[in-house]
């Protein structure tokens, strides 16, 4: 009996059934996928046949069940105080959403989500940045003392760290303070100086191979990373616009959606 898993499915089952760098998770799948099918067509065996079999991405459910994971994807609209971050893992690059909202308060700076201590800093860094910028962003000097801001990160139960997320928590709280909405179609990744600096980061193939499979048009990488393009596929990079940053108010300028 001709019996096809395309293409599409397989990938469905790298992307929603498993999490590994390897392929034994994935052997395991397919190979489920094959009994189901074996049993099935024992079950529904007629006398005239059963018809080729073929299994797209809609099916893999059906045989798996409900996915296991979720591929981190671009926003459906602009969202005030939500940026588009990159972060490697075990298991490899993904997409990492950095959300800030801005409540009535007394200056306290709120950061959750399982980060580690580098993140920890990040966000403090990120933050002493667009205090000092205040004025040029059209903030009052002491306009932190009259509010709250809440930085986390979704996706709590993952612990997450790594010297990468400065450029897109400043991001995130420029457009809650200002209210300006953040691209949806970008991503970034790159650390903060006290000065507004953007500072080279690790694993930039496996951050840029999660933003091309997460829809993502443009990546904000920090300009020191340059030489690192070489090693990212070629098909990627033709369909990724890369911009080179090397201060956080070219970053702002990319990323912020500000009306005239």
């Amino acid at each position: 009996i001709p019996f096809d898993l395309t293409e599409g499915a397989v990938r469905t089952i790298i992307h929603h059934y498993t999490k590994e760098a390897g392929v034994r998770a994935l052997e395991r799948e397919i190979a489920s996928v094959c009994r189901k099918v074996a049993r099935q067509v024992v079950r529904e065996k007629k006398p005239d046949g059963v018809a080729p079999i073929e299994i797209v991405p809609r099916l893999v459910p059906k045989y798996l069940g409900v996915p296991k994971f979720r591929v981190g994807k671009k926003e459906d609209r602009d969202e005030i105080g939500l940026t588009g971050g990159l972060a490697v893992t075990q298991y490899g690059g993904d997409l990492l959403a950095a959300e800030v909202t801005v409540i009535p308060g007394k200056g306290k700076l709120i950061i959750t989500g399982k980060l580690g201590d580098v993140m920890q800093e990040s966000a403090q860094a990120a933050m002493s940045y667009v205090r000092s910028r205040s004025v040029l962003l059209g903030l009052e000097p002491d306009f932190y003392s009259k509010i709250d801001i809440h930085v986390h990160f979704p996706e709590g139960a993952i612990p997450k760290d790594g010297p990468s997320a400065g450029i897109t928590i400043a991001t995130s709280l420029v457009s809650a303070l200002i209210k300006a909405p953040v691209r949806r179609d970008l991503a970034m990744t790159g650390e903060i100086t006290l000065r507004g600096r953007v500072l080279p980061i690790g694993g930039l193939k496996e951050k840029l191979l999660a933003a091309h499979r997460g829809g993502i048009n443009t990546v904000l990488i920090p300009k020191e990373n340059r030489r690192d393009l070489r090693e990212v596929p070629r098909r990627v990079l033709k369909a990724t616009r890369i911009v080179l940053v090397d201060h956080v108010d070219e970053v702002l300028r990319e990323a912020l959606v500000v009306s005239d």
